[in-house]
């Protein structure tokens, strides 16, 4: 039997916060005693993130689905698999938990927690690799959900962990976290300036990988 929907919207609320606590959380750890060291930093940064990724996908898939990103409520929405009102009920709890996890790590850390990030993320490159990095995060769930679905949390982290290292931007791979790191003045930082072509990339990336992956992995029809 399904969850009712405010336990879903509670569980994507929950998780994405959770998610970018992680992501925050760990990038101030990380630059606190990587001692100047860029590489070292984000390697601690990357590992916590890859892995709280796959515990809430295993603690909350079975209540929401664990989608904790918006680009992929629109990817199930495009597909009819989610409603487009249970979809955007999704994302307002994602954005919502995201920046409620992104202070959270201030809190925690004793910081202010209301931030605006200077980090600049700009450029062609970065677009290109938003896009490049929401592409394979989507095609690896639908992937999956097609025919290794017990392994679906391990992939979609073992798949970030990897996408944080591969591409120009780090793979934020989805706007609520988009959103949130541009109020965290931490490592996990961006400027307000980038966000709007991060997200247009996310989605774009998201919208070629559902399509690919209907072709892929056909619905079997009743």
């Amino acid at each position: 039997m399904s969850a009712d929907l405010p336990r879903r919207i509670a569980a994507e609320f929950v998780g994405t916060a959770f998610l970018l606590a992680t992501v925050v959380g760990s990038g101030i750890m990380a630059a606190r005693l990587a001692g100047g060291n860029g590489a070292l930093a984000l390697l601690c940064n990357t590992i916590p993130t890859g892995a709280i990724l796959a515990v809430l996908i295993l603690t909350f898939g079975p209540v929401s689905g664990a989608h904790f990103n918006p680009a992929v409520s629109l990817a199930f929405a495009f597909r009819r698999e989610v409603s487009l009102p249970v979809a955007s009920i999704y994302i307002v709890a994602q954005l919502a938990g995201a920046v409620a996890g992104a202070w959270l790590a201030h809190a925690m850390f004793e910081l202010p927690v209301f931030q605006i990030s200077a980090t600049m993320r700009v450029g062609t490159g970065q677009s290109i690799a938003e896009s490049v990095a929401t592409f394979g995060l989507v095609l690896t769930i639908f992937g999956c959900l097609a025919g290794a679905r017990a392994g679906l949390p391990y992939a979609v982290g073992l798949y970030i962990t990897a996408a944080y290292w591969f591409t120009a931007s780090t793979s934020f791979a989805n706007p609520a976290v988009t959103v949130a790191r541009s109020l965290s003045d931490t490592f996990a930082g961006i400027a307000p300036g980038g966000v709007v072509a991060f997200i247009l990339a996310q989605l774009a990336g998201a919208l070629g990988a559902t399509l690919l992956a209907a072709w892929l992995w056909p619905k079997q029809e009743a």
